[in-house]
C-alpha cells in the first residue's frame, strides 16, 4: 500500500468509522449523571420531581434516537455520493458532527436536556451517512489486489472508536459528574480533524471516471493514491466498467428490488450484510458483564474489561487485514460464522449451567473471547468490502443506502425489543442468533462467488449464472433502461 492511500484510508477512518464507534461505546459512561441531569431539570422547571419511570423513558430516548439519526444520514448518503462525490459527501458529514458536539457540550450550561437529545440526534445523522460513504469512497479508491484490504481499515476504525470511547468514560479520564459535557462534545475533535485533511486527498477514481467522465482527473487521483507505476490494467477495467454502463444514470432502491441483474446480489447483500445486527454481537457483550463478574472479577473494574474486550477487537481486524486478500472473502466468512454458530451454542450451554460448577463462568469467558475474535476476523472486517465488490457502479449506492438503513431499522428495534428477549428467553437467546450465523455459514459457502481479486465486471458474471440460471443460449442483461448490455454465454 502507497504511503498516499494509507494516508487517506486513515482520513477516512477518523470521519467515518471512528465517529460511529466512538458515539455506540461512550454513551454508556455517562448514563447515571445524565439521568441526574435530567431529573434536576425537570424539578427546577416545573417544581415537581419527575417519576422514575418518566426518567428511564427520557433516558431510552437519548440513546436510541441516535438510530433514527442514523437512519435519515443513511437515507440521504446514496444522494449526496452520487450529486456531489464521495470527497464532499464524506466533508458534509462533518457539519451534524460537530453541530452534536456544540449541543451536547453546553447543554448542563444552558440547563437543557434536550439539547442532548438532539445533539445525539444529529451525531447519528452523522453517523449513518459517513459511515456508508467510508466504506464505498474507500472501496473505490484502492487497487483491486488490496480493496478488501483497504476497506477492513473501516472495521479498524470502528473499535478503535469504540476502544477511545470506553476509555474516555473511565472515571480517571472523563467519566465523572463535573466533565460528562465534554466526554459527549468529545466527537469535536475527530471531526475537526477530518475537516481539515480531507480536502487534500483526491476523490474517488472510479466516481471521478465513470460518472463524471473525468478521465484525466481519474489518472491523476490514482497515481496520487497508487505511486507512478504502471495502473494501465486497473484504469481499463475501470473504463470496460463505464462502457458497460454507458450513459446510464444512478439506480435507486426500486431498482435494486425489480432489476433480474442484480437479483441474487441483492439477495446477497440482504441476507449477508444487512443482518448482521442478528449475528448476536451486542447480546454477547451485554452478557459479558455478568460473566465476568461471575468469574470473579469485581464489578467496579468491568469498565477496565470493556478496554480488554475493545483491544480484542482491534487485534482481530488488524488479524482481518492480513488474511482477506490471502484467505479470500468467501472462506473467511462461512468458516467464521461456523465458528461463532458453535460459540454461541456452547455459551448457552455454560451460561444455564453457570451456577452449577465454579469453572464453568471460566468456559464461558473463553468462549466470548473466541465469538469476538472471531467476529472481527470475519463479518466486521469481510462486509466492509462486500458491497463494492458486487454491485457495479450505478447499482452500489443504492445498495449502500439501503444496508444502512437496514442495519439502523435494526439497531432501533434490537435495542426496544432486547431486554424483553432477555427476559423472556434469558441465555437461550443465543439460539436466534446461532440460527442466522448457522444458515450464513450454509449459503455464503453455496451460494456466494468468491469476490477476491476479480474486477466488478467478472464479479457481475459470476452473480449472472445465478441471475440467469436455466438460460442456455445467450443472454442479454437489459436493465431498466435497456442501456446495460451484458452478453454472456450460460
Amino acid at each position: 500500500m502507497s504511503y498516499s492511500l494509507f494516508l487517506l484510508a486513515f482520513v477516512l477512518g477518523i470521519g467515518g468509522g471512528f465517529q460511529y464507534g466512538l458515539q455506540i461505546s461512550i454513551i454508556n459512561s455517562p448514563a447515571e449523571y445524565i439521568k441526574s441531569f435530567i431529573h434536576e431539570t425537570c424539578l427546577r422547571r416545573y417544581g415537581s420531581s419527575p417519576s422514575e419511570e418518566m426518567i428511564t423513558l427520557m433516558w431510552s430516548f437519548v440513546v436510541s434516537i441516535y438510530s433514527i439519526g442514523g437512519l435519515l444520514g443513511a437515507l440521504s448518503a446514496g444522494y449526496l455520493s452520487v450529486r456531489f462525490g464521495r470527497k464532499k459527501a464524506m466533508l458534509f458529514a462533518d457539519i451534524p458532527s460537530l453541530l452534536s458536539a456544540a449541543l451536547m457540550g453546553f447543554s448542563q450550561l444552558c440547563g437543557s436536556f434536550e439539547m442532548i437529545i438532539a445533539g445525539r440526534l444529529f451525531a447519528g445523522v452523522c453517523g449513518g451517512l459517513a459511515l456508508n460513504i467510508h466504506f464505498m469512497y474507500a472501496g473505490e479508491c484502492a487497487p483491486r489486489k488490496l480493496r478488501g484490504l483497504v476497506a477492513v481499515t473501516a472495521s479498524t476504525a470502528i473499535a478503535v472508536g469504540k476502544f477511545v470511547g470506553f476509555a474516555l468514560g473511565l472515571r480517571e479520564v472523563l467519566g465523572v459528574d463535573a466533565l460528562w459535557p465534554i466526554l459527549m462534545a468529545a466527537n469535536a475533535l475527530p471531526a475537526l480533524i477530518h475537516l481539515l485533511t480531507l480536502p487534500f486527498f483526491p476523490d474517488s477514481p472510479r466516481y471521478l471516471l465513470i460518472d463524471k467522465k473525468d478521465k484525466e482527473g481519474c489518472i491523476k487521483a490514482v497515481k496520487w493514491l497508487w505511486g507512478d507505476g504502471d495502473h494501465t490494467a486497473e484504469i481499463d477495467d475501470m473504463m470496460a466498467e463505464q462502457e458497460a454502463i454507458r450513459e446510464e444514470k444512478a439506480k435507486n432502491m426500486c431498482d435494486l428490488f425489480r432489476d433480474r441483474p442484480v437479483r441474487w446480489q441483492f439477495i446477497t447483500l440482504f441476507l449477508v450484510c444487512s443482518c448482521t445486527q442478528l449475528i448476536g454481537s451486542n447480546v454477547v457483550y451485554f452478557y459479558a458483564y455478568s460473566v465476568f463478574i461471575n468469574a470473579g472479577i469485581p464489578p467496579a473494574q468491568t469498565h477496565y474489561v470493556s478496554l480488554g474486550v475493545g483491544i480484542t477487537e482491534i487485534l482481530t481486524t488488524l488479524m482481518c487485514i492480513f488474511l482477506i486478500e490471502r484467505a479470500g472473502r468467501k472462506t473467511l466468512l462461512w468458516k467464521s460464522y461456523t465458528v461463532m454458530a458453535l460459540a454461541l451454542g456452547l455459551l448457552t450451554v455454560t451460561l444455564s449451567l453457570q451456577d452449577s460448577f465454579s469453572w464453568v463462568p471460566y468456559c464461558s469467558v473463553v468462549l466470548i473471547f473466541i465469538f469476538i475474535m472471531t467476529f472481527g476476523i470475519g463479518p466486521a472486517g469481510v462486509l466492509c468490502s462486500l458491497p463494492t465488490e458486487i454491485f457495479i457502479q450505478s447499482y452500489r449506492p443504492a445498495a449502500y443506502v439501503f444496508n444502512g438503513i437496514m442495519n439502523w431499522i435494526q439497531l432501533f428495534i434490537l435495542g426496544l425489543l432486547f431486554p424483553f428477549i432477555v427476559e423472556g428467553l434469558g441465555s437461550f437467546c443465543f439460539i436466534i442468533f446461532l440460527t442466522y450465523c448457522l444458515s450464513m455459514a450454509i449459503f455464503v459457502f453455496l451460494v456466494m462467488p468468491e469476490t477476491t481479486g476479480k474486477t466488478m465486471l467478472q464479479v457481475m458474471e459470476e452473480f449472472n449464472h445465478l441471475n440467469y440460471r436455466g438460460k442456455k443460449k445467450q443472454t442479454i442483461l437489459e436493465q431498466s433502461n435497456c442501456s446495460l448490455v451484458t452478453v454472456t454465454r450460460l
